[in-house]
């Protein structure tokens, strides 16, 4: 077959609701559009881990400092799953760990932020991993198969994380004035970084992940479920929001008014710029570096004595 025709099965396989193996055929655009989508999954789960360790020593009992430890150690084994599916696509798992530390390739907005408090830790388990958790659902639908399969397990274990920061947001929103100043003074600082979390509205002719499946839902629809699910509840708790302020409209939606979005803390995140990315990549590469004797260790066959 010539290129044009796998091309066109391989779009009308998409088209009807296929789904795509490691192994099948693909074309370069969706191998490295699925494998760069993948590559910043992973990264972000990886990085992700850094605000929260950050925390620990903040935790008030020891019961909530071994909750967010072994949360920690999910976010981990989450990136190394990732990591694994996105080998299958050609890069290799040293080459994605050196571009992610050298600042070559991108991680979430949200993990370039700084933390100050117990409340930031309420918000990073309730709302910011509820709007992953509404992305990846959404995933749970994308054309690659192996994505799909790994997303089931990491949904599974987001759910649990996304019930531990209910449990501290619900503790401090029940808790002494000091407490509550926490959780707003936290959300105050991190609602504009939520709303990035999706990311600037879709362009559906321009987005191949749209176009071929990867990606089941825009950034706008995306975002807009996140707002009806929980502005309602953050408000129910007696909370407000900075700008830009949630209302609801004659819909019943909650929505904000795009133009008081302000996207160029964004931008600078973009370009790997942001508060604490420099810091965190910092910590990630020297963590890379002290453990490199292990990595070297391990791949060597074991030595037996005769």
């Amino acid at each position: 077959m010539t290129y044009e025709e796998k091309l066109a099965e391989f779009s009308d396989h998409i088209a009807t609701g296929g789904k795509v193996e490691a192994e099948d055929w693909m074309p370069d655009d969706y191998r490295r559009g699925v494998l760069k989508f993948i590559e910043m999954h992973a990264n972000s789960e990886i990085m992700g881990a850094l605000p929260e360790r950050e925390c620990l020593p903040k935790a008030p009992t020891l019961r909530r400092k071994m909750s967010l430890a072994a949360k920690i150690q999910d976010e981990v084994g989450h990136s190394q799953l990732l990591y694994r599916v996105a080998e299958d696509l050609g890069k290799s798992r040293e080459a994605m760990y050196a571009d992610l530390v050298t600042g070559k390739s991108k991680f979430h907005n949200v993990f370039h932020y700084p933390v100050a408090h117990w409340g930031d830790v309420a918000i990073i388990g309730w709302l910011i991993d509820g709007a992953a958790l509404v992305t990846q659902a959404a995933l749970l639908e994308s054309s690659y198969a192996p994505y799909t399969r790994v997303l089931k397990r990491i949904c599974s274990e987001e759910q649990l994380h996304l019930r531990h920061g209910e449990d501290i947001t619900l503790a401090l929103a029940s808790g002494t004035e000091k407490q509550r100043w926490m959780f707003q003074e936290a959300l105050n600082r991190w609602w504009l970084a939520i709303i990035h979390f999706f990311g600037p509205k879709s362009n559906v002719e321009k987005d191949l992940l749209l176009r071929w499946k990867v990606k089941t839902r825009t950034n706008e629809d995306l975002r807009q479920e996140f707002l009806d699910r929980y502005v309602p509840k953050i408000l129910e708790l007696g909370f407000s929001f900075p700008t830009p302020v949630p209302f609801h409209d004659e819909d019943g939606h909650w929505r904000v008014v795009e133009s008081e979005i302000d996207w160029t803390p964004l931008d600078a995140i973009k370009r790997n710029d942001g508060p604490e990315t420099a810091r965190r990549l910092g910590w990630r590469r020297r963590m890379y570096d002290d453990h490199r004797w292990v990595r070297e260790a391990m791949s060597e066959p074991a030595m037996h004595a005769a």
